[in-house]
Formats: C-alpha cells, sequence, structure tokens
C-alpha cells in the first residue's frame, strides 16, 4: 500500500516565517519517504482542499523548498476562513473526507493562529465521526503572540524585532526635527486584544527619554484625558513624543478608538486606523505637528531583518509536526517551552488541540508599566531573547532573493464544489 500523503496549509494573516515552517514540514516529509507519500499544499488554505486545489510541493526542486526558509507571505496562498460545527455544514465535512480519501491524503497539517488551531481540532474529530483516518496536527504561527500553551509563538520574534528597531530609527529622526518641526509621531501596531507586539517597541527604550515614550494596550483602558496629559508632559520635558499603539487599544466600555464598524472574514471587528485618530486628538488638543504611521503589512513581511530565534523557532515547528505524525500523535500542536536558567534556551513541547483552539492569551499587568504606558523589567526579559540574531535572506543586485514556485496542481478527480 502506498504511503499517506500530506495535506499542509497556510491560514490567517502571513508572517515573515510561515515559510520558513511549510520548509520544515516539506523538507522532514522528503526525509521519510518509506512512510509519508506526497505533500500537498492547499491553495488559499482549507479553501484548496475544498475546492480541490492542491500544489504537488514533490514538483518543486530541493533548492527552491529551501529557499522557502528566507521568503517572507505565504508561498502556497492563506485565507481567512473558518470551518462551521459538523452539524452546521456537514456538507463541507463530506466533501473534505471525499478529497482527502480520492488524494490518499491521511495527515493534515493547519499551520495558522486560534481559529487555525479550531479547524484542526474539528478535522481530528471528523476523522473519528466519519471513520476515515486522518492525523490532525495543527502548527502554530501568530505575529500577534496571543495562542495558549506556548511560550511564544513563531512569527512573533520578527515583527517584534521589526517594530523595535522601526521605532527606535524613527524615534531619532524625530528627536532632530522637533525643535522646529514635528513634536508628535504615532505609530500603529498590529494587536485586536492583545498587546505584545506594542509591548516590543518598548526595547528600544535603552534609557530614560528615549523612545517610545507611550504604549497603548488592549490591556488597558484608554483615557483621553491621561493620554492627552501624558503628551503634553512628555514634550515639555523632552521636546517631543513618540506613541506606539495597538490596533485594538480601546475605552473602558470596550469601544475600540479606531472601530470601522466592520467585521472581516472570522468575525472579528475591522479596525479602521487608531494612528491618524490620536492624532488629530493630539493636534485638535494641543496644537503639535504630528506625524503618523501604519505598520500593517510591512511589519509582518519584514524577513529581511527577522528574528534568528525566530526563524529557529518556526523551522522547528514544522518539523515537530511531521514527526508527531509519524509517532502516532493525534489533535496536538507543537509548542515551544522556554527552559529555566540566565541562559536564553528553549524546546518544543507539544499541547493538546482542545486547549489551543479559540483562547487568546493577554499581555499579563506585570508585564506592563504601573501607569499602563509602558513595559517593566519583566517584559524586557521576556521579550529580548525572541528579537535575538539576525538571519538574513541572501541578495543579488542589491534585492533579497526570495523563492519562486511553480505551484502545479493536482489532476483534479471530484466535481466542483461551491464555498
Amino acid at each position: 500500500m502506498a504511503p499517506k500523503n500530506v495535506f499542509y496549509a497556510q491560514s490567517g494573516g502571513v508572517t515573515a516565517v510561515i515559510n520558513t515552517t511549510a520548509c520544515g514540514v516539506i523538507e522532514t516529509a522528503r526525509k521519510h519517504r518509506d512512510r509519508i507519500g506526497k505533500v500537498y499544499a492547499g491553495k488559499n488554505g482549507i479553501l484548496g482542499a475544498l475546492t480541490e486545489e492542491l500544489i504537488d510541493t514533490s514538483r518543486e526542486t530541493a533548492s527552491t523548498i529551501s529557499a522557502l526558509r528566507h521568503t517572507p507571505g505565504g508561498a502556497f496562498g492563506s485565507c481567512r476562513y473558518k470551518l462551521k460545527s459538523f452539524a452546521e455544514n456537514r456538507a463541507e465535512y463530506i466533501r473534505l473526507i471525499d478529497v482527502f480519501r480520492a488524494h490518499n491524503i491521511g495527515y493534515f497539517f493547519y499551520n495558522g493562529g486560534g481559529d487555525s488551531q479550531d479547524t484542526a481540532n474539528k478535522v481530528a474529530q471528523l476523522s473519528d465521526a466519519m471513520g476515515y483516518p486522518i492525523t490532525s496536527i495543527g502548527i502554530p504561527k501568530t505575529v500577534d503572540n496571543d495562542l495558549p500553551c506556548t511560550d511564544n509563538s513563531p512569527g512573533f520574534g520578527s515583527v517584534a524585532k521589526y517594530v523595535a528597531v522601526s521605532i527606535k530609527e524613527a524615534g531619532l529622526d524625530v528627536a532632530s526635527m522637533s525643535e522646529s518641526s514635528t513634536k508628535i509621531f504615532v505609530l500603529e501596531v498590529m494587536g485586536r486584544h492583545a498587546g505584545w507586539i506594542a509591548a516590543a517597541a518598548g526595547l528600544a527604550k535603552e534609557e530614560d527619554g528615549d523612545p517610545p515614550h507611550i504604549i497603548l494596550f488592549p490591556e488597558i483602558d484608554f483615557d483621553t484625558t491621561r493620554f492627552l496629559n501624558k503628551v503634553k508632559q512628555t514634550v515639555r520635558r523632552i521636546g517631543y513624543c513618540v506613541i506606539v499603539s495597538s490596533e485594538g487599544a480601546h475605552y473602558k466600555d470596550a469601544t475600540f478608538i479606531a472601530d470601522a464598524g466592520l467585521k472581516d472574514a472570522f468575525g472579528h471587528p475591522q479596525l479602521g486606523g487608531v494612528a491618524p485618530v490620536l492624532a488629530d486628538m493630539i493636534k485638535t488638543a494641543h496644537g503639535y505637528k504630528c506625524h503618523w504611521s501604519v505598520a500593517d503589512y510591512l511589519q509582518r513581511s519584514a524577513r529581511h531583518i527577522a528574528s534568528a530565534t525566530d526563524v529557529a523557532q518556526a523551522y522547528a515547528v514544522g518539523e515537530a509536526a511531521v514527526e508527531f505524525a509519524l509517532d502516532g500523535k493525534n489533535a496536538v500542536m507543537p509548542i515551544i517551552v522556554r527552559l529555566p536558567g540566565k541562559k536564553y534556551r528553549w524546546r518544543i513541547g507539544e499541547a493538546p488541540l482542545e486547549k489551543v483552539a479559540n483562547v487568546e492569551r493577554m499581555m499579563p499587568r506585570s508585564y506592563i508599566s504601573r501607569d499602563g504606558f509602558g513595559i517593566t523589567g519583566k517584559c524586557r526579559e521576556y521579550l529580548f531573547p525572541l528579537i535575538a540574531g539576525e538571519d538574513y535572506p541572501p541578495y543579488r543586485n542589491g534585492l533579497p532573493r526570495y523563492a519562486r514556485l511553480k505551484k502545479i496542481m493536482v489532476e483534479k478527480k471530484l466535481k466542483k464544489f461551491s464555498v
């Protein structure tokens, strides 16, 4: 009997190192050709399984797969699509089994955040409910760093490094022009409910007076008066004020400062831009000249300044997913375990998907300064190892060289299915 094939897919917002994980999965699977057949990658995440759009990674050369390790974005396409429960949409689950059976797929690896781990868990349950053996392994990924059970999430270390470096450099720019021009700079970073990315900006502050001077976290209710007073005091004391805000900063009544009134495909509020709102608020109250920027996709795609720690961990969880499956484990997710001691060390552990799915891990209050506008020493100790080291991609003609895949599709065997 031919070895079972793998279905691997990327889900949700991509990161600078999600393709590193894909590299870990594919290269490790290729080392076990006696037990694993081909690795099929879903075109645009789980949608690729439902539409039977499977990319045959065996048609890619070893050098191309290796180049995924230093390539940002989602090489196979991602999506924001959440499977409903089996009772709500039985047709989708039947379709998944039909596709898996048609292509001899026995392993399901889903690379994403909390919603994605929920999908991986549902697929594991689907295997039992429908009598078709599928080994389902969730693989962690999220720049938000809000997955439970794991010390940190692959993807976060690199965005944290980008934000810390960016605010350090932008702060020098503002300082040089503050006497006669711009006095306020606001950087908006990702983080709907958890302020981990905003907190990372605090690593740029090495001495008193260094930026960022104010950090706004979703974990701390926004108070307009306190905020505007803090801005004014900072400008009077230092001459300028650099602010970093999570996109999910909100008032006491839970209303987002930048709530656009829309929702994304997962049903989460679509935020409309907190940076310009804050800049306008400051200009109206104090008359300062303000500049603002939204890091947006730049922060999560900056592979040129990725954290070496993050790259190593992203590859390791992909490698572990294959090894877990071959060891007979199911409905689990590889996690990163921080080991005790002064020197930073880590290993791969595991957590059941049922404990990971749809659970968000917020920043502990002990990581946020007493006034709510900065980070503590304890937070810095946690964050610094995650941004450590550089892992530059190869360059040609001054630009990084990234992988270009053929993306040859597997021949379809089933009738068209509408999603």
